[in-house]
């Protein structure tokens, strides 16, 4: 990324930008940072599950947005600075310390717990700014970038507050205009008058360690899944119908991983390189990857469910998430795809149409046929993209320009 030229260039006073020619992989801090995310991704699907309805869902989805906005901007400072350095390692670790107490305040965050679950929330993103604004305080450019992002979570941080001190269908109005406040945000670049918006010099990314990431990120994903599969089954794992939903949900993960990992997944990092322009990925790859979290967070708690019941019917609570999960996934896979070859597979907008087909039959249906029925399309996807691949040499990334 390309850095302005410090005011003072002493060594002493060397802000902790990354250095254009350091290694970009990803760090053994980075890695630990994200267990909080197993945590936190399992109390989400599992919460979505209790007293299934759409207020409910409404809740998890607020939740999630927050925990992955937490860690989506953590992940950009870590790009744009040197995660080796001192100070950055601290600050990751009071983002961790912050990550976790979030976390242990989600069953309740519409209850009891609101206030501490915003508070933290802000306090993260609030303290991070006071943070690095005087630590890079001889490199003017980044504390610019770093006051503009301050002063737009210092606006969220009122709905964020406010929505705390109330309660129900107020808090969720509150907190979801405050999570809008800050994705729009990041959206237009953080402009604010007299500053303007982040250059976009300044919002070039890494290829190799921004795409990881998230390619980890989706993999802490579908260890919810693999966590919800496997502590459930435990304890209901003594009928047939229970081993059935067991496999079930074992090979919807990994269907979920395949078509994740075909050719988009695995040629990210060059479709960012091969642009002209990286910071397009920057100001859409938050925004996929949340959709295809959802979708397998989404897909979890309908593991859950089948796990628990797999027999009688199916009410349309529950059809909304077996299904809703697998069809979150391929929005977002679709758009992903765009991300990286400027197209979108025909067996995207198969799969979803397939998912809206069987929809209204599986209400008629027990909950495992529901979730074989999701299975299967998931599978038809998956033999789709390989047919398209098998015989033809390797596909170039191409980018939109």
């Amino acid at each position: 990324m390309p850095v302005a030229t410090p005011d003072q260039p002493g060594k002493r006073d060397r802000p902790p930008v990354r250095d254009p020619e350091s290694p970009r992989r990803v760090t053994l801090l980075e890695l630990f940072f994200d267990l909080v995310y197993v945590v936190a991704l399992a109390l989400v699907s599992r919460g979505m599950v209790v007293d299934l309805n759409w207020e409910r869902a409404l809740q998890a989805l607020l939740i999630l947005m927050a925990l992955w906005w937490t860690w989506a901007i953590t992940t950009l400072v870590t790009d744009v600075y040197d995660p080796e350095r001192t100070e950055i390692k601290l600050l990751v670790t009071a983002v961790m310390f912050g990550a976790l107490l979030m976390t242990t305040a989600i069953p309740e965050a519409f209850g009891s717990r609101g206030l501490v679950f915003a508070a933290t929330y802000v306090a993260i993103h609030l303290g991070r700014g006071l943070f690095l604004m005087p630590t890079v305080r001889h490199h003017r450019q980044t504390q610019r970038r770093a006051a503009r992002i301050f002063i737009w979570f210092a606006i969220s941080a009122v709905p964020w507050i406010a929505g705390g001190l109330v309660h129900d269908r107020a808090r969720e109005a509150l907190w979801a205009l405050a999570l809008a406040i800050d994705y729009l945000g990041f959206r237009l670049a953080y402009p604010v008058p007299g500053l303007g918006a982040v250059p976009d010099a300044q919002r070039n990314v890494t290829a190799e360690h921004l795409s990881e990431r998230y390619q980890q990120f989706f993999i802490i994903a579908l260890g919810d899944a693999i966590l919800t599969i496997g502590t459930v089954f435990s304890l209901y794992h003594s009928e047939a119908e229970n081993i059935g939903a067991f496999a079930v949900a074992f090979v919807t993960t990994l269907l979920l991983w395949r078509i994740y990992v075909h050719k988009s997944g695995a040629l990210l990092p060059h479709a960012i390189s091969a642009s002209k322009q990286p910071s397009r990925f920057l100001n859409t790859a938050p925004y996929t990857h949340l959709l295809m979290v959802t979708g397998v967070v989404t897909t979890a708690a309908g593991f859950d469910l089948v796990l628990h019941e797999p027999t009688g019917r199916t009410p349309p609570a529950w059809m909304a998430v077996i299904l809703g999960g697998p069809a979150l996934f391929l929005v977002g896979r679709a758009f992903f795809e765009y991300e990286v070859f400027s197209r979108v597979s025909l067996s995207r907008p198969g799969g979803l149409l397939a998912l809206l087909t069987i929809a209204p039959g599986v209400l008629f249906t027990p909950p495992l046929v529901a979730a074989t029925g999701a299975m299967l399309v998931l599978a038809g996807v998956a033999v789709a993209d390989y047919l398209r691949s098998r015989g033809h040499p390797p596909e170039e990334p191409k980018p939109p320009h």
